[in-house]
């Protein structure tokens, strides 16, 4: 199973680096887990919305390069569905099931997705209403991807 998180924009921050480095580093155990940033376009002070519509379809040109067709697209929206963190390791167990070998979860840029990403998206899935930073939310993805392992595998971690 490979499991791989596209995301728009560097990730800057040192301690967001080695957080994610520890998390992938334990992630091995099971899977294959790749995170791919691709490059973020600059947001012109007040764009209008033609602006912004085409500063998210060329993001999201950059993050379909990578997708495969056989790949299962989760893309990560404010405005979709939540889950607890039993859920998510059991929709995880699901997709592999299904005949899935890869899995890809997709972060926007600042702006959010265009029309061509949403249609793509095999699921929609939020983790809070909140507002965060794009890059503490890769931490926060890898490390719950990290716990729907343990749960999965019936091991200790996620209490």
């Amino acid at each position: 199973m490979k499991i791989r998180v596209i995301a728009v924009g560097k990730l800057k921050e040192k301690y967001l680096k080695e957080g994610i480095a520890e998390y992938s580093k334990r992630l091995q155990g099971y899977c294959d887990f790749e995170l791919i940033e691709v490059a973020d376009e600059r947001i012109p002070h007040r764009p209008t919305l033609a602006e912004e519509a085409l500063i998210k379809a060329k993001e999201g040109r950059r993050i379909l390069d990578h997708v495969k067709e056989r790949d299962y697209m989760i893309l990560l929206d404010v405005s979709s569905k939540q889950m607890d963190s039993l859920h998510f390791a059991m929709e995880l167990e699901n997709i592999m099931l299904s005949g899935y070998s890869t899995i890809d979860f997709v972060i926007g840029g600042s702006l959010g997705h265009g029309d061509e990403i949403q249609e793509r998206a095999n699921m929609k899935l939020s983790f809070s209403k909140m507002t965060m930073p794009h890059q503490l939310f890769r931490l926060l993805l890898v490390e719950q991807i990290y716990r729907a392992c343990k749960i999965n595998n019936n091991e200790t971690y996620h209490k």
